[in-house]
């Protein structure tokens, strides 16, 4: 089973542009407490390195691009993130990476639940202790 999980963001568009639209529990399967974005990110500074206990997240590139690092405790997998319309499902308990950002990368993360540090699995060991469980 793989850990990538995309959600196909709705999308519609003309001569003038693209709207893209995140609705929660439409075509995300969680409500939508807390969004935010990064910007101006080093392409040699990875971020992430960390799990959470229950909160779900949607990752998109809405400019530029990055590679995810996804982590089950058994298996590894990568994706590169290169289109606003295609969103990664980061479920809770997967241990997660962000890597090689592009200059113009613009990443935005929309999550379940208000920001609450003790959610966090900062600890690469303790996280594959607790995933064998």
């Amino acid at each position: 089973m793989s850990l990538i999980k995309f959600i196909e963001l709705n999308q519609r568009g003309d001569e003038r542009g693209y709207l893209t639209v995140i609705e929660a529990q439409n075509n995300i399967p969680f409500n939508i407490k807390r969004v935010y974005f990064l910007t101006s990110l080093s392409p040699d500074l990875p971020r992430g390195f960390h799990a959470h206990k229950e909160l779900e997240q949607l990752a998109v590139c809405l400019v530029g691009s990055c590679k995810v690092m996804l982590d089950n405790g058994k298996v590894k997998e990568w994706v590169t993130l290169d289109s606003p319309s295609k969103a990664l499902r980061i479920e809770p308990r997967i241990w997660h990476e962000m890597h090689d950002f592009s200059k113009d990368c613009v990443f935005l993360v929309v999550a379940s639940d208000f920001y609450d540090e003790t959610d966090y699995i900062r600890d690469y060991q303790l996280f594959l202790e607790q995933a064998k469980q």
